[in-house]
């Protein structure tokens, strides 16, 4: 039986895998200092001022944390001034502040998995989490010089920090966050996508592929079908997130071999308070029937391994093992367990603290 790393590579490589590819299990995301840092602590049902001073909120029983950007709480308050506003956070940190991430990362085992730094937010997320989304969305028109200043500003940061975790922790894959539409549509058009966000991205996935990561895992939960070239041309190895509202199996027929796909199984669909197993089996199904298991790796669209509501993550990773016993004669059991980012970070940045 292939590893759970060998299965991964088979399926985006056109090979030969065994059995799906079930949900995150072929990557240990692992922890920094930089991100803890900059991230800020934010456990559900708390506010929060994140390293970069933008106050974030994470209410019950909602997917994850988003900032508060009223006029009394958003850190720019002029586009034209933003040198004023933006304070990076530190990307140095002591040895020992970069100890436990280190042994975390030593004691995986790499022929199994890849080991993953968790990247979040992303650059066009920080824009938006600095200014508010309007505000954000003006400025690509109105104030576009600026907006290239920020941008190169926040690129420059994050390359920063990726040498440090790449010094630190020596990485073969990269999980990076950055929401690039609603359900329906993306936020900016792929013209102007290309302009602002696409040549931030060229560097800083560049940077992490340059320096031996093998695998570049972007996180959008969200329609992005249009901006997939520029993805290719970022050297993104995996979409990660990917709603059914991009057609799927269109993507993987037109895309296949160029890029694979993560998601698929809206959790809009399943991970509800009235969730049941005969719906989660039903769609699994449905969605694994219809996108095969080539260059798709079906899981939910959240970003990361877990769910809203307690049980649903693990019943999606049973589904997809009954889906492999049916179409491959597999005879395993998945491991996925849910691991909640933010109950993670508190767990660690609490553990820190001591």
């Amino acid at each position: 039986m292939l590893t759970k790393r060998q299965n991964l590579l088979e399926t985006i490589h056109g090979g030969h895998p065994d059995r799906f590819v079930n949900q995150y299990e072929y990557m240990q995301q692992i922890f920094d200092p930089i991100l803890l840092n900059a991230l800020g602590n934010c456990p559900r049902g708390s506010t929060a001022v994140n390293g970069w001073g933008v106050t974030i909120e994470f209410p019950d029983y909602v997917p994850g944390p988003f900032p508060v950007t009223t006029p009394d709480k958003v850190v720019i308050k002029d586009i034209e001034h933003w040198r004023d506003y933006v304070k990076a956070p530190t990307t140095e940190f002591p040895e020992e502040a970069w100890k436990p991430f280190v042994d975390q990362a030593a004691a995986v085992d790499r022929n199994e998995v890849f080991v993953a730094p968790f990247v979040a937010p992303g650059i066009f997320e920080k824009l938006h989490y600095l200014m508010g989304m309007e505000e954000c969305m003006m400025a690509f028109y109105e104030n576009p010089d600026e907006m290239h200043e920020l941008v190169d500003f926040l690129t420059d940061w994050e390359i920063a920090g990726a040498k440090e975790v790449i010094a630190h922790l020596h990485p073969d894959a990269l999980f990076h966050h950055d929401d690039w539409g609603s359900q329906k549509s993306t936020f900016l058009s792929p013209e102007m996508f290309r302009e602002f966000i696409l040549p931030a991205y060229k560097k800083i996935y560049g940077f992490w592929k340059d320096n031996g990561v093998q695998l570049i895992v972007h996180h959008s939960d969200s329609y992005a079908a249009t901006l997939v070239p520029c993805m290719i041309e970022a050297g993104v190895d995996i979409w990660q997130g990917v709603m059914s509202t991009n057609n799927v199996p269109e993507l993987i027929r037109k895309y296949g071999g160029q890029i694979s796909f993560h998601g698929g199984i809206d959790n809009g669909r399943v991970d509800r308070a009235d969730w049941t197993k005969e719906a989660v089996d039903k769609e699994v199904r449905e969605v694994c029937e219809a996108c095969g298991n080539m260059y798709f790796i079906p899981g939910t669209t959240m970003g990361g391994p877990e769910s809203t509501y307690t049980g649903v993550y693990e019943a999606v990773s049973a589904a997809i093992d009954g889906m492999s016993r049916e179409k491959f004669g597999y005879t395993g059991k998945s491991d996925n367990v849910s691991d909640p980012l933010f109950a993670h970070v508190d767990a660690v940045t609490k553990e820190m603290k001591k």
